[in-house]
């Protein structure tokens, strides 16, 4: 690698996560790109057809928050932190502004436990 690159490399290493985060953000405002895209979604597209042909059982779900009573968002805001890893800013921005993603392309398992914790919060979840 060049110089500049690992020099980049080097002060990403010393970014907090909220820097992290927030250096996501900007890229994706920036570039227009979505950073959650899947890295192999080049295949995912060339398989479309044939998945198309076959019934497959669903093996990648997303976990959206779609309702947060207002007696309940802290205690659906802790659980959120807590599956999610985000700060409390960002996590109090997801849940103040249901219906919202949680999560994507969690295993089956992951995604009825996420669904059960929010759920016993007090707040509506659905997985798409």
């Amino acid at each position: 690698m060049s110089e500049k690159i690992d020099q980049i490399v080097e002060d990403l290493k010393t970014l907090t996560l909220l820097e992290a985060s927030e250096l996501v953000t900007k890229i994706e405002d920036t570039f227009g790109v979505d950073a959650s895209a899947s890295v192999g979604g080049g295949v995912v597209m060339a398989a479309a057809p044939a998945a198309a042909e076959e019934v497959e059982e669903k093996t990648e779900f997303d976990v959206m928050l779609v309702e947060v009573p207002a007696d309940k968002k802290i205690a659906i805001l802790k659980i959120v932190r807590g599956i999610t890893g985000l700060g409390l800013k960002e996590a109090k921005e997801l849940v103040e502004s249901a219906p919202k993603l949680v999560q994507e392309g969690l295993a089956k398992d992951a995604a009825e436990d996420a669904k059960k914790q929010i759920e016993d919060a007090g707040g509506k979840v659905e997985l798409k």
